[in-house]
């Protein structure tokens, strides 16, 4: 499925939109007025490759941290805001690339153009976030519940505010806790519009139910070409959320580096210790950012002629011996014991002949 191109927009040094790659986003849980745990938090979820990093700024004392906390880290930052719009202008004085705030909470009109005004001034972008859990309650009694009609009005509610003050650098989110309903607003709000969407289900729970969730939702969409920026939401540490989007975007191919490991599921006809094979050789592969398909097959029947989309596999071929392949040609006979480093000494060949 061809990706949707929405506009592009700007956070600090990461651009969503267009055809940019759809960066992955998390949210610290630490206290943002400690501002030295908070940066440390950040630090490790840049460097397990998150893109642009929120804090929740629910007091003045938190926005006060955010401007020693932006010269600590080297990621864009997001100050999530509710209700309180003076926090608004504090973050954007503090510096952050992002804010997120829906304008229909923050009070008067005069309130919503401080902030619009202040974000315009620096090139800050807003993200409206709606969220099924939180709808207004008008639009519950006209919806009789939440629907994906309901959330797409509110979010148009929400734009109509800033773009009366005369601004339109805008993304928006549409996430329930519902994979469903998750994915109906996200399909119907982008057949109306191209705001860059950031997209994931909220409150998924713990990591293993949270992933499976996140994967039906998320993924779909991804699959269906919507989205442009993700956050996978766990009971967890939030580092544990990097890992989960890429292996999202990668599953459905919309990861521009890392590699694409296809195993068959195993059966009588297996060769070698496929599973444990497969478990060491994982571990060897994440780590690396070449964009590459390597494809472990147990026999013969789940050899070259399956994988042969595969840039590098090896197929079981006689007990303890396996066939590694490049692209669907044999390449030769290797042992059980040098499949992985035979692997990885193709891998080099090729990303040497790039």
């Amino acid at each position: 499925m061809q990706r949707k191109l929405t506009r592009e927009v700007q956070i600090g040094t990461v651009r969503i939109g267009g055809s940019h790659p759809v960066a992955i986003q998390s949210m610290t849980n630490t206290a943002t007025a400690d501002a030295a745990a908070t940066a440390e938090q950040i630090a490790r979820l840049a460097a397990a490759g998150c893109d642009i990093v929120r804090v929740a700024v629910p007091d003045m004392e938190s926005a006060r941290a955010l401007s020693e906390i932006k010269k600590r880290i080297s990621i864009p930052l997001v100050a999530d805001i509710h209700f309180d719009w003076r926090l608004a202008l504090a973050a954007v004085e503090a510096g952050v690339d992002k804010i997120r705030l829906n304008p229909g909470n923050i009070g008067s009109a005069a309130r919503v153009r401080a902030v619009a005004d202040a974000c315009a001034e620096r090139g800050i972008p807003i993200r409206i976030g709606v969220n099924g859990g939180s709808l207004e309650k008008e639009l519950l009694e006209k919806y009789g519940g939440v629907t994906p009609a309901a959330m797409c009005e509110s979010a148009e509610g929400h734009i109509r505010l800033l773009q009366d003050c005369g601004f339109d650098n805008i993304c928006v989110s549409m996430k329930s806790s519902d994979v469903g309903m998750t994915i109906a607003a996200n399909l119907a709000f982008s057949e109306k519009y191209d705001y860059p969407l950031h997209i994931g289900v909220t409150e998924t729970g713990s990591p293993r139910i949270g992933m499976l969730k996140s994967a039906a939702g998320a993924g779909s969409l991804l699959a269906l070409g919507v989205g442009d920026t993700i956050r996978v939401s766990l009971t967890d540490d939030p580092v544990a959320e990097i890992a989960a989007a890429r292996d999202i975007l990668r599953a459905a191919d919309r990861c521009e580096t890392g590699i694409n490991l296809v195993s068959c599921p195993t059966c009588a006809r297996t060769r070698f210790a496929l599973i444990d094979t497969v478990r060491a050789l994982e571990e060897r592969l994440a780590p690396m950012k070449c964009r590459l398909t390597v494809a472990v097959m147990g026999c013969e029947v789940n050899g070259p002629g399956e994988a042969r989309e595969a840039d590098i596999g090896v197929a079981g071929a006689g007990r303890g011996e396996a066939v590694i392949f490049r692209r669907g040609e044999i390449l030769r006979r290797i042992r059980e014991a040098d499949i992985i480093p035979e692997i990885l000494r193709e891998i080099e060949k090729i990303t040497q002949e790039a």
